[in-house]
């Protein structure tokens, strides 16, 4: 006898959207503090050693994160197996990330920063690597494309929270409990919805999951892009500040070009995320938006203006976040379905910690040495490469 293949109704528009909403809120929750307030409190208490501070930040902080959400992935992976779920962990993670926040505005210096970043990481993977799993388990495989792109929603999310948090309050703590009760509000509705009944998998997907290949050039091509990305994220307020213009007025106008940066991305990756799944094939759009972030840090390396800086930087965020989103598309097709996601998804998402590893040691070593044109033509290197990897894979394979 064959296998019944049991395929469940496709989720409503309000059911797809409860689970962006709730990757959003885990963007929301670490973009703001990682991008904007924590180069804030390192400018403001260390000043001349803020970039090696950044950089212990980010390394000790994506390792920790990288492990964190293996460790949690796996003990959601456990709970399931068990009869129970994994809403229980997101809802602990979202108080430990509460919890997180109130010790990073007690730091007051070089190792509690650290010791802070290192609580925060561990504490935002317990959520973020929660909801992964629930978006890879009770997703179906042919809605997984249009989640994927509906992800990049929470860049514009956790943007408009920076522009927010900049406009409306001037103490750490404030902004600080803006973002936490944003963060809650967006996680909320799937931390205490009730669990969908994953569909199983069938014939085509056991295909995609023997495509070990095509999943090792997704996670290398991936790896490259979060590097280039990573490295022009962690020192963007250092690089406007030294573009010409009013140094004051930096925090406020990078917050509303975050904002634009991430608002971009999301129709394109809805046009793009829909055009592959119908012409069955991701490879031309990743190396049209890997050529588009190539394109984006080359202009930033030769800007000499706050205008053609922040083009350029637009242009780095689309092509980053667009090829992200279609990456994660195509990886989701090709996971293990069932009890084991949550540790394979943690496998996976060293793609994005790695890369806060090595970005930062990178663009510190040649900023220091060279200043940051010829860091950003080796990040540019970086996502030429991300792009052409894709070009190796066998798409065939997966459907």
């Amino acid at each position: 006898m064959h296998p019944v293949s049991i395929r469940p109704a496709p989720l409503s528009a309000f059911g797809l959207v409860t689970y962006a909403l709730a990757a959003a809120g885990g963007v929301l929750g670490y973009m703001p503090l990682l991008a904007l307030l924590l180069p804030l409190k390192v400018n403001a208490l260390v000043g001349a050693d803020r970039y090696g501070l950044l950089a212990i930040c980010g390394v000790a902080g994506a390792i920790v994160a990288g492990l964190a959400n293996i460790a949690f992935g796996w003990l959601g992976d456990r709970s399931v197996a068990r009869g129970g779920g994994r809403r229980g962990w997101l809802r602990c993670g979202a108080i430990a990330t509460l919890l997180s926040f109130a010790a990073f505005i007690l730091a007051d210096d070089a190792v509690t920063i650290v010791a802070s970043i290192i609580f925060f990481q561990i504490a935002i993977n317990v959520v973020l690597a929660q909801i992964a799993a629930l978006i890879a388990h009770e997703v179906p495989a042919a809605q997984k494309g249009t989640t994927a792109a509906l992800l990049t929603l929470g860049n514009p999310l956790a943007a408009g929270a920076s522009a927010l948090v900049v406009a409306v309050a001037s103490s750490e703590a404030a902004r600080l409990a803006i973002v936490a009760a944003l963060m809650i509000a967006c996680v909320a509705p799937l931390a205490f919805s009730p669990a969908r009944v994953a569909p199983t998998v069938d014939t085509a997907t056991h295909l995609r999951v023997a495509s070990r290949r095509n999943l090792t050039i997704a996670w290398a091509s991936r790896l490259l892009m979060q590097i280039a990305n990573s490295g022009v994220g962690l020192y963007l307020l250092f690089y406007f500040e030294e573009l010409p213009g009013d140094g004051a007025q930096v925090p406020a106008r990078l917050s509303g070009l975050l904002l634009v940066a991430a608002l971009v991305p999301v129709p394109l990756a809805l046009l793009l995320g829909r055009w592959s799944d119908r012409i069955r094939r991701q490879t031309p759009f990743l190396a049209a938006t890997s050529a588009l972030a190539m394109a984006g840090l080359l202009g930033m390396a030769l800007a000499g203006d706050w205008v053609s800086g922040s083009i350029s930087y637009v242009a780095v965020a689309t092509g980053a976040a667009v090829f992200v989103a279609l990456n994660t598309g195509y990886a989701m097709l090709l996971l293990p379905s069932g009890a084991r996601c949550g540790r394979e998804l943690g496998i996976l998402n060293l793609a994005n910690t790695l890369p806060q590893v090595v970005a930062p040691l990178l663009a510190w070593q040649s900023t220091e040495a060279h200043g940051f044109s010829v860091g950003l033509m080796i990040l540019a290197a970086l996502a030429l490469t991300a792009g052409l990897l894709p070009l190796l894979l066998n798409e065939d394979q997966q459907r």
